[in-house]
């Protein structure tokens, strides 16, 4: 009897996981730059064949790791800002805020931040130059969040997005190239969407 394509499915996305999980371990533990194909087909129990077919290059494998992370960090921002219902600056603030202090807390972003000073950046493009998964994925989610939130008829779909941008932008900003602690940085975000929401907190 054949297995179920849904089966087929959750065994695919299991290994793939298992996948994610030992190169995330390496990261944390060594730095991007330890991680190879072989080993993390041999830390799953796995051919390098297998692995290549499931995941791809060292690069995919980077983006997907990234892309994970940033699943887990969007439905976090989604949570944070139901926690405002009836106010987008207070939701829009407390998101940015999230964002530094989860950061802060994340294993793997505090590796990959750590390996900027030891010249370890190979991750870094996934998450820094390249708007795509990070930056495009985060700004589109979060725009269709905070439209579903707070509705904001007031602004046409691309303003919303021009001002999604700009938090999440100036969000990364601080946590790639931070210059002062997380009150001020969370302070300067909550001034600049003051500025760009007027028509909402009238």
């Amino acid at each position: 009897m054949a297995e179920s394509p849904n089966f087929q499915t959750e065994m695919r996305q299991l290994l793939r996981d298992r996948m994610l999980d030992a190169a995330r371990t390496m990261v944390v533990a060594e730095g991007w730059g330890a991680v190879n194909m072989s080993r993390v087909a041999k830390e799953v129990g796995i051919s390098r064949p297998v692995l290549y077919k499931e995941i791809g290059t060292k690069q995919a494998l980077a983006e997907a790791l990234i892309e994970r992370e940033t699943s887990i960090y969007l439905t976090g921002v989604a949570e944070t800002l139901a926690e405002h219902p009836d106010d987008p600056l207070a939701g829009m603030t407390a998101a940015a805020d999230y964002t530094l202090r989860n950061a802060g807390d994340n294993t793997l972003i505090k590796a990959v931040l750590s390996a900027r000073q030891d010249a370890d950046t190979a991750l870094l493009p996934a998450l820094v130059s390249d708007p795509e998964p990070v930056l495009g994925r985060a700004v589109a989610a979060l725009t269709g969040t905070v439209r579903d939130q707070y509705r904001m008829s007031e602004l046409a779909d691309d303003e919303l997005t021009s001002i999604v941008e700009i938090m999440v932008r100036l969000t990364l900003s601080h946590l790639f190239q931070p210059t002062g602690s997380t009150d001020r940085a969370v302070a300067q975000v909550g001034i600049v969407l003051s500025g760009v929401l007027p028509a909402v907190r009238a």
